[in-house]
């Protein structure tokens, strides 16, 4: 191999890890997310968990934070909850910069 096939195989490589790190960061945010909703609705201890997994799950068909953000800002507003998009989305922001600094630390 030439210096150039090295450095571009290593590029590749750190590619896929951050695109394997950023989609780790974003599930966990959005378990986050849920659990943090699920206090705002005052969910029971049986519900909470189960919530946060809808949450994860609202993230694949298709994949992208509109709809997460659509799911959780809709679920607080039918429960009561006085909460805006631009707070859901703000919490959004929030968690992902926790969820990624937890990935990196390897937690």
């Amino acid at each position: 191999m030439t210096t150039f096939d090295d450095r571009e195989q290593a590029f590749e490589n750190k590619f896929a890890h951050d695109e394997e790190a950023e989609f780790k960061a974003v599930g966990h945010r959005n378990r986050m997310l849920g659990l943090w909703a699920a206090g705002l609705m005052g969910l029971s201890a049986d519900h909470v968990e189960e919530y946060a997994r809808a949450v994860v799950k609202s993230d694949f068909a298709p994949p992208g934070d509109e709809d997460v953000l659509r799911k959780v800002f809709k679920d607080l507003s039918a429960s009561g909850t006085k909460v805006t998009e631009g707070m859901v989305r703000g919490k959004m922001d929030e968690l992902l910069a926790i969820a990624r600094d937890a990935i990196r630390s390897g937690n």
